[in-house]
């Protein structure tokens, strides 16, 4: 009898126990699906990279500013005007009023005869700063960038050309620095493919920047005149994706392009530094821009409402609930991309569920970058566990451990 009233005292303990350690974080398990919900990359093989002839080139997404491929990226080489695209974004910054006139000042207008490209603009006429925008950026007026420069600058050129190279310190670009607005060569003036193409990925950003470099032809005005003036990047007329930037043609320098183009819900920057000549940048640059078009697409790699991946609900792991994606995940992908989804659920899951309840996330990687994530919810609720599951499950984890420790000592 006593043997009796001891096992029941014994009993009446671990289920005491039991229910105090009910409160207790629950242990969850994630699984990943194999195969569900990422896409894999393009399995026809493309051509490899473009043989251009230039000192440098470089090619970048241009929706994500992510750099892809190119030959000799980081090199420092003179761009010519070039530079120009990081003046334009100085003074997109700045929020200038786009319509305040500016008068030309005879420092600008000395370049009219002394440079390769200019407008012709004349010491006292008055363009507002969106004209010599398109001045600048379109026919790539010099004396039009000095006058912007003057301006945006409070009067000298000097104090412009620091706000350019504090911009390139702000958006990483190492190996640049700036020493005029308009890229004439000077030994300090210099660039390099990768932060050209990150330089014109920033810019585009501006609708204005995107509508004026994608112009292959604008009418400017002064007070008294209209002049009219023609893009210098040929792509917009020779290749019909193209969508922009920016030429740029120094004795130093060579000839240079900053292109950018689009099609089928891609889009490219390719930035050619240093070719023989005119010819070469326009047509390594169209090789570059195909090149991408023909090795690189945009696919979702996360789909809504496909399941990624399960847990198993508090107190049931013999129980499992499926986690669905609740929003797309694009990703650039090409043929050897390895493309990865990540799984997470909440360190604790909530007692009861309904369905659509955020129970975790997906993030998806590819070849080791992350490219997105999106919520997981749960497609099914569940209620909360009965009080007599949760004493089963808690005395049965109490017992499998005292098992685990004994089987310890005795061993």
């Amino acid at each position: 009898m006593r043997r009796e009233h001891n096992s029941i005292r014994t009993l009446a303990a671990l289920v005491l126990v039991a229910f105090v350690l009910v409160t207790g974080t629950a242990l969850t398990t994630v699984e990943a699906q194999q195969g569900g919900g990422g896409a894999a990359a393009p399995s026809a093989q493309s051509p490899g990279p473009p043989e251009i002839e230039a000192e440098s080139w470089a090619l970048m997404d241009a929706e994500s500013g992510k750099y892809l491929e190119g030959e000799n990226p980081d090199e420092q080489l003179p761009v010519g005007s070039v530079t120009k695209i990081m003046s334009a974004l100085v003074v997109l910054d700045e929020g200038i009023d786009l319509d305040q006139e500016v008068v030309i000042s005879s420092e600008a207008e000395s370049y009219v005869g002394n440079t390769y490209s200019n407008v012709g603009l004349i010491a006292g006429e008055r363009v507002t700063v969106r004209d010599l925008l398109v001045a600048s950026m379109v026919a790539s007026g010099t004396e039009a960038v000095y006058a912007l420069a003057e301006y945006a600058g409070d009067g000298s050129v000097e104090n412009f050309v620091g706000m350019m190279n504090d911009e390139a310190s702000e958006l990483g670009l190492d190996n640049t620095n700036f020493e005029t607005p308009a890229g004439l060569d000077t030994a300090g003036n210099y660039s390099s493919g990768r932060d050209i193409a990150t330089l014109s990925q920033a810019a585009l950003q501006y609708p204005l920047f995107a509508e004026i470099v994608a112009q292959q032809e604008a009418t400017i005005s002064t007070q008294n005149r209209e002049i009219e003036i023609f893009s210098t990047n040929q792509l917009l007329t020779t290749y019909p994706p193209t969508t922009g930037i920016k030429t740029g043609t120094t004795p130093q320098g060579g000839a240079n392009l900053a292109s950018s183009a689009e099609a089928n819900g891609e889009s490219f920057i390719g930035v050619v530094l240093g070719a023989e000549d005119s010819t070469e940048r326009f047509r390594g640059s169209q090789e570059i821009l195909e090149y991408a078009f023909g090795r690189y697409e945009q696919r979702a790699l996360v789909n809504p409402e496909e399941v990624y991946g399960e847990v198993a609900p508090p107190y049931r792991p013999d129980e499992s609930v499926d986690l669905a994606a609740t929003e797309e995940v694009m990703g650039l992908v090409n043929a050897d991309s390895e493309v990865e989804p990540e799984v997470t659920t909440r360190e604790e899951l909530p007692p009861s569920a309904e369905a659509g309840d955020e129970l975790g996330e997906v993030e998806v990687f590819v070849d080791g970058e992350s490219v997105g994530m999106s919520p997981l919810v749960a497609r099914e609720g569940y209620e909360e566990a009965s009080l007599w599951r949760k004493i089963s499950y808690t005395a049965g984890d109490l017992l499998s451990r005292a098992q685990g420790v004994l089987s310890g000592l005795t061993g």
